[in-house]
């Protein structure tokens, strides 16, 4: 569920920062956990064939509604607060905001997938097409359905976030490769209100993004929003490097190892080298998702680069560096460590002939 911007300094700055996020502590509800306790069983029919409706509702909505408000990301200790407003225009596609209420500003203008970081303090904007499209309050990488063959549902009940009443749906993991998801989605109109991933082992909260504050249902107002597209006199604008690649053709096998996981997208881009003196260095990154939770492979030429092979985590998510010959690989993910051991150990390279 998140956007990275690559950084070359830290992995850290590989993570869905801004555009996924926002936070807020995190309260446990009564209500919700009374709901647990009397959630209907995942292997009711009637139960999983209402978690497939809802999930697939909640994409349909990320994207068909018009919504405006505010909400809360919190990853760890790290917390952040956006505003978001976002237009379904007939004939015209999707327009959406999206601003950092917290630390530097922020702000980011998409008209369906052309998106515009506009970074205030260096009057710089950043052209790309959008690659993550499940960001919150959208999800799914993949159907209902799909998701299920990993995940068991629980549907547990009704509860409210930010004044709207929610229908509660625990997705619990069929193996140890992932962990556990909360949802909280309006009961009328299928919107996505809050999310939490949990330690499937003692319920843990490792993060959450929950609205505070959201108003369904708005007029379209798409106006600023595509004038601040074209407006851009006095800011440099840049459009950074990305084009699709065939790592395969290129010599790289992702053996599928971990159940649920498939590919959805390989893309190249460059980013700047350490020293400034050296040209900017290519990178590849491979996504595969499950439908909820997703790895990416970065792999990087070894050349120019001061990478160092270990691990770490910051909430949910986890950072593998491995080296493989030539090249750096780093994995990164909202998956426990072992699965990007597991992911890592079936990498292999074999150089195209």
């Amino acid at each position: 569920m998140q956007i990275a911007r690559l950084n070359k300094t830290t992995f850290w700055g590989r993570l869905p920062a801004f555009l996924c996020c926002a936070a807020v502590t995190f309260t446990a509800l009564s209500a919700a956990t009374h709901a647990y306790a009397q959630g209907a069983s995942a292997t009711d029919p009637a139960a999983r064939q209402s978690a497939v409706q809802w999930l697939d509702r909640i994409q349909q909505s990320a994207q068909q509604l018009n919504y405006t408000g505010t909400f809360v990301y919190q990853r760890g200790a790290f917390v952040q607060s956006s505003r978001i407003a976002h237009y379904a225009t007939k004939g015209d596609g999707e327009y959406e905001q999206l601003e950092s209420l917290d630390g530097k500003p922020r702000k980011m203008l998409r008209h369906n997938d052309d998106l515009y970081t506009f970074v205030p303090e260096r009057k710089l904007c950043v052209v790309e097409k959008r690659q993550n499209k499940e960001a919150f309050p959208a999800l799914l990488a993949t159907s209902g359905e799909q998701v299920l063959a990993v995940y068991d549902p629980k549907v547990l009940g009704s509860d409210r976030v930010a004044g709207i009443d929610s229908q509660v749906i625990e997705l619990d993991p069929k193996d140890a490769y992932r962990f556990a998801y909360k949802l909280w989605v309006d009961a009328k109109t299928g919107l996505l209100l809050r999310t939490q991933t949990l330690d499937p082992s003692n319920g843990q909260v490792l993060q959450q993004l929950s609205f505070t504050q959201v108003s369904i249902g708005v007029p379209a107002d798409k106006a600023p929003i595509a004038a601040g597209m074209r407006n851009t006199s006095g800011w440099t604008v840049v459009r950074p490097p990305l084009q699709t690649v065939d790592m395969e053709a290129q010599g790289w096998t992702f053996a599928q190892t971990v159940p649920g996981f498939r590919k959805i997208r390989e893309v190249r881009r460059p980013m700047a080298a350490r020293d400034a003196n050296d040209p900017p260095i290519p990178v590849d990154q491979a996504v595969f998702s499950d439908g909820l939770s997703a790895v990416s492979v970065f792999v990087e030429p070894v050349e120019h680069n001061s990478r160092k092979e270990g691990s770490g985590s910051s909430g949910a998510t986890h950072v593998l560096v491995k080296r493989n010959g030539n090249y750096w690989i780093t994995l990164l993910g909202e998956v426990p460590q072992t699965t990007l051991q597991q992911f890592a150990s079936a990498i292999e390279y074999k150089a195209p002939k």
